[in-house]
Formats: C-alpha cells, sequence, structure tokens
C-alpha cells in the first residue's frame, strides 16, 4: 500500500495507519466471504486508484492480474466514487473479465458490493468492493441465516477497523471447515466440511446447539483465548492421528461505536460471535515427512558415491606412483581427476536439498583439485574463474563438470610445455538463450596443422562427445594471439527447465 497510498488526497498519517490496519484483514475477508476485496483512495474529482487487494484462496478469483496502482474515472467504477465522494453505499450487478486480446468478449456479470471507509470522525477516506460471482452469490444465499449474519458482522468489523490479530494468519482454503458459536459459545453454524472433519474424531451426530466444552477438545480455551484478548488467533492442535489448524476470530459489537470502544474508560464491547475455522494438515504433513526422509535417504546415498569415488581415486593415485613410464603415470592421473570431478557434484548433492547445482562453485572445486594435483610446482601457472552464478540440474552439472576438468587438463599439460607459467581463465556466460564456457590459456597454443574433428586426444573425444550428447551444443577450439581458447555452447533448455 506505501507506494500507492501517498499519492492519495487529504490523506493523513493517522489516516494510513488506519487503513493498513484494515489492509491486513482483507485476505482473511476475501477467503471468507469467497470474494474478490479491492479498496480505492481517492484521487481527486470523480477519480480514484486502487490501494490495497486481496484475492480468495477458497475459490477461484475474479480478477488474475494485481490491480495495486489501477486509475479509475467515474465512468468505469461508478460506485466506487459514489462511496468516496458521498459516502454511499450501493449493491449492483457488474461485468468483469476480458479475453486474451484485451476486448470484452468474455465478460460476465459479477455483483459488487461498495463500502465507504470512515474514520472515527465520519470522515470517508476509502472505498472498499466486495466482488462475488452469481454461482457463488447464489451459495451464499442458501446458507443458513446464523452464518450470512456472522459473515455480514465480519465484513463490518474488518471495514471498521476493529479486528486484532495476534499474529499473520494463513490463508482460508477451499477444503477448510467453518463454525460459528454464539456469546454464549454454543454452535449455531457448521459448514458440511467442518462436519466432516469432526466425525474423522467419533462425533457423527448434529452438533448444532452444543456448547463447546461438551466437545472436550481445545475448542473451548481456543475460544476463550481469542475473546479475552480481542484477537485473532490461530493455533496448530494435535487431535489423536489428525493435525489441524484453527483460527478464532471474535466478534464484537459497539452500541455507541467504535470510537467510543476505543476511549480509555468507557464500557467494553459486546461479544456477539466467534467464527472458528478448521484445517487439516495431516495429509500435508505426512507428505512432508515422506519428502523429508526421501530427501535424507537421497543425499545419504549422495554421500556413499562420493566417498566410493573418492576410494577410487586414491587407489588410481596409489597405482599411479607405482607406475613404471610416464605415460602410464600420467594417464592414470588423468582417470583420476575425472572421476574427482564427478565426486564433486555428488558431494553438493549430499551436503544440501537442491535440484540446481552452481557450475561456478563445481568449477573452483575443480579448479582447487588441479592446483594440488595437475600443476607442475615448477612452473608459476595461475588459474582464474571468472563469470556469474549458474545453476544447471545434476545431469547436465555433471557433464560440464568432466568438461571443465578435461579442459583445464589440457591446457595445463600442452599449453606450457615450453613455458614457465601463464594463466588459464575459466569464463561462464549466462546468454538469453544459451550458456558458454570457455577455457583460455595463454601458452603456446595450437599446431598449424590441428585439426579437431580428426584430434586423437582422449580428453578432447571426452569432450566432444558429452557436449554433443549430453548437451546438444557445439565444441570449438579457437587460435588467440597467444594461447587456445576453448568454447563450450549450448542451448538453456537442456537444463530441464530452470
Amino acid at each position: 500500500m506505501d507506494s500507492v497510498v501517498h499519492e492519495c488526497q487529504n490523506l493523513t498519517q493517522e489516516d494510513i495507519a488506519f487503513l493498513e490496519r484494515i489492509e491486513a484483514h482483507l485476505g482473511l475477508l476475501a477467503d471468507l466471504s469467497r470474494a474478490d476485496v479491492v479498496m480505492y483512495g481517492p484521487l481527486g474529482l470523480h477519480r480514484a486508484v486502487v490501494i490495497a487487494q486481496a484475492r480468495p484462496h477458497s475459490i477461484l478469483p475474479i480478477f488474475d492480474e494485481p490491480l495495486i496502482g489501477r486509475r479509475v474515472t467515474l465512468l468505469e467504477e461508478p460506485a466506487v466514487i459514489r462511496a468516496l465522494e458521498q459516502g454511499r453505499r450501493s449493491l449492483m450487478e457488474v461485468w468483469r473479465g476480458k479475453d486474451d486480446h484485451g476486448s470484452p468478449a468474455k465478460r460476465a456479470p459479477v455483483i459488487q458490493e461498495t463500502y465507504p471507509i470512515r474514520t472515527h470522525d465520519g470522515r470517508v477516506v476509502a472505498a472498499v468492493c466486495i466482488e462475488t460471482n452469481l454461482i457463488e452469490r447464489e451459495r451464499h444465499r442458501r446458507r443458513r441465516k446464523a452464518f450470512q449474519r456472522t459473515l455480514k458482522q465480519f465484513q463490518r468489523a474488518v471495514l471498521e477497523g476493529a479486528v486484532q490479530s495476534a499474529g499473520p494468519m494463513s490463508p482460508f482454503g477451499e477444503h477448510d471447515g467453518v463454525m460459528v458459536v454464539d456469546a454464549q459459545l454454543r454452535i449455531q453454524y457448521m459448514s458440511s466440511i467442518a462436519t466432516s472433519l469432526y466425525r474423522k474424531l467419533g462425533y457423527v451426530g448434529n452438533l448444532l446447539k452444543w456448547h463447546l466444552q461438551d466437545l472436550e477438545l481445545d475448542d473451548n480455551r481456543l475460544v476463550l483465548e481469542a475473546v479475552e484478548r480481542r484477537q485473532c488467533i490461530e493455533r496448530e492442535v494435535q487431535l489423536h492421528h489428525l493435525i489441524w489448524i484453527k483460527k478464532a476470530i471474535p466478534l464484537f459489537s459497539w452500541d455507541v461505536g467504535l470510537s467510543r470502544w476505543l476511549r480509555p474508560g468507557r464500557a467494553g464491547p459486546r461479544l456477539r460471535s466467534v467464527v472458528v475455522t478448521i484445517h487439516d494438515e495431516t495429509e500435508a504433513r505426512r507428505q512432508q515427512e515422506e519428502l523429508r526422509v526421501k530427501s535424507a535417504m537421497i543425499q545419504e546415498i549422495h554421500h556413499r558415491v562420493k566417498n566410493n569415488l573418492q576410494t577410487i581415486a586414491s587407489l588410481l593415485r596409489l597405482q599411479a606412483r607405482r607406475a613404471e613410464t610416464e605415460a602410464v603415470r600420467r594417464a592414470l592421473q588423468e582417470s583420476t581427476n575425472r572421476v574427482l570431478s564427478v565426486a564433486v557434484i555428488h558431494e553438493f548433492l549430499a551436503h544440501q536439498d537442491a535440484r540446481l547445482i552452481n557450475i561456478r562453485d563445481v568449477s573452483q572445486r575443480i579448479i582447487n583439485q588441479m592446483r594440488e594435483s595437475a600443476l607442475d610446482g615448477e612452473k608459476r601457472i595461475r588459474i582464474d574463474l571468472r563469470g556469474p552464478n549458474l545453476y544447471l540440474p545434476t545431469q547436465p552439472a555433471t557433464a560440464c563438470a568432466l568438461v571443465i576438468n578435461e579442459l583445464l587438463q589440457n591446457a595445463l599439460e600442452h599449453g606450457y610445455q615450453r613455458q614457465d607459467g601463464g594463466t588459464v581463465t575459466v569464463r561462464l556466460q549466462d546468454g538469453d538463450e544459451q550458456i558458454t564456457i570457455a577455457v583460455e590459456d595463454d601458452g603456446v597454443g595450437l599446431p598449424e596443422e590441428f585439426d579437431l574433428n580428426q584430434a586423437q586426444s582422449l580428453g578432447l573425444q571426452i569432450v566432444r562427445t558429452l557436449v554433443q550428447s549430453d548437451l546438444k551444443g557445439s565444441f570449438e577450439l579457437h587460435r588467440r594471439d597467444k594461447g587456445v581458447s576453448a568454447v563450450v555452447t549450448f542451448p538453456k533448455h537442456t537444463q530441464g527447465g530452470r
């Protein structure tokens, strides 16, 4: 609201605070009313702006798009302008909706209730529209009078800024139950969903006129606490094998208006009723627990795979030390680095519950391994990493790890045979449609007769196969003024959706 409400005319800081108190409960009002709620502020003669909006969770909303900041005129929203300028409440049928091209071909009739929002001194500072589709309006008319009366009390309390919450409240969903109790804490209304929920606890009869204390649950204590504190309260309770989230919303009335209740030393409000909502969280918690267990098992599997790969790498290192020729020793060292590059992916998966892996972090880990195992201690070769974070799913991330390992290994092995030092740079680039990974060196460069397609190097063959088969991309080697640039490019769609 802050970004728009300051554009409104003649609103004091006290008025804005009052409207913010109302805004905090518009979501609950939309959910219980099963309607869209839109608040307008005045912009001047015959003009208004949307300063707050709440879409229901209990039914499909009428407005799919956000409306905050939208400006309207008398011609577009006559009821809103009348409420702001004349303080008039209205009930009328309006048409809402557009097709994909912005034309009103798919409009449908909606019942719009418009209320002026008044401060304690009677000034109109905003207008609120409660908009309900015709099907839901007809359903509401068929509900018991006790619920209809209580909903009107709740709407009035919200629009007067008289509802207070003990803290943030979760939304009210379409599968949640509603119960209304009177000032004597006797049940006056139960929705069909609420009735079904209580049947799970063995209450199979009609609970109307029952006292909450007769239910032998925590409902009585929850409602009494909400009434005593004059606040909406939300609690999670476990009943046998069920987990319920309950809200208690006390509704009061003031014979001489809200302003009298707010003044010290005057008589307090009179309790009219309490709305109790029930959300069954049991199945969702069960699924969350199953997901947590599966996630822990998968992480443990990745941890064990990483350990096994590191064991294999250790065995290869041991064998390399015993190699009788330099060619065998180099081949075993290259195999060790390949195994460790795959182990890096499983290490990330073992320590984080994520579907995406940051290739920049993987690259840094591979670079660190190269510094420890592949760099010649007598040569001053630096390896740099540049570029943004790039997140990939496990399969393309594994392919990228192997590609980066092979390209680094190739640059260090062939680029500095006749040089005492230099810099190898790994560059990551996130384009609009594709990702680019480049490994650049300032070494001796490519031989004149070099042909990538005819290259017999195992490392380059591995890179070409991974890029073409796994990443569906391209691999190129370019000569630089000094050194070589190995460039891998692949489309983002190979990531399986980011």
